[in-house]
């Protein structure tokens, strides 16, 4: 296998990793940890450390804790942008597209801007694509890496290892605006206010996937 082929491969068991827990995780940590690609296995043994030294109950009542019961550690990424707006709704209906470009379809019942699914689908691409597609989202991924470092949780290294996996740097995100998106999540329909796609064309015909918002455009007076 390929350097290249196995850092994409790690993408897929990035994405188990921050799974819930459950008893085959820790059966099969240590297979699991030999898979990891060579170059990332340092970064992530803080993160194999804490899976063996703790019981499953445990594992499982902290990754609650800390992914569930926490909105700044949320494994949903458009959260972090649009927090509860229907903003988000679109920027949902925009990722599915770029699933569906890829051939993917999705299946089971999680919203298609959840990290272990995102990391999934940049396991299934080629070098260059899952570069260019993982530096549209680092910026996300960043802010719940700090928002995790900051809290002493050993995920943190997750999310720090996939900062140094691409040449774009995380610029900083504000706090997302709070707003009721129950009827955006039913359609994931657009807004009222008609916000701009986060997917757009590009010269070359690629369509980048922009996971943080743009500036606001001035006001006319």
């Amino acid at each position: 296998m390929s350097e290249a082929q196995a850092s994409t491969q790690g993408f897929q068991l990035l994405s188990i990793l921050l799974q819930y827990p459950e008893a085959e995780l820790l059966q099969e940590r240590e297979a699991l940890q030999a898979l990891i690609p060579r170059n990332w296995q340092g970064a992530l043994a803080p993160l194999f450390t804490h899976l063996g030294e703790t019981a499953l109950i445990d594992l499982q009542q902290q990754y609650v804790m800390t992914f569930d019961r926490n909105p700044s550690h949320s494994l949903h990424l458009f959260e972090h942008i649009h927090g509860e707006s229907r903003d988000r709704g679109q920027a949902m209906v925009d990722l599915l597209a770029e699933y569906s470009r890829h051939g993917l379809q999705m299946v089971g019942d999680d919203l298609p801007d959840y990290v272990p699914l995102f990391l999934e689908f940049l396991s299934l691409q080629d070098e260059a694509e899952a570069e260019r597609l993982l530096g549209d989202a680092i910026h996300v991924l960043a802010y719940i890496g700090r928002k995790l470092r900051a809290n002493g949780s050993p995920y943190a290294c997750v999310f720090e290892l996939l900062q140094t996996l691409t040449n774009v740097v995380a610029e900083e995100l504000s706090e997302p605006p709070v707003r009721d998106m129950d009827e955006a999540l039913e359609t994931f329909g657009p807004g009222a206010d008609g916000i701009e796609p986060l997917l757009k064309p590009r010269m070359d015909g690629t369509h980048p996937v922009n996971f943080y918002p743009k500036a606001a455009a001035p006001q006319r007076h």
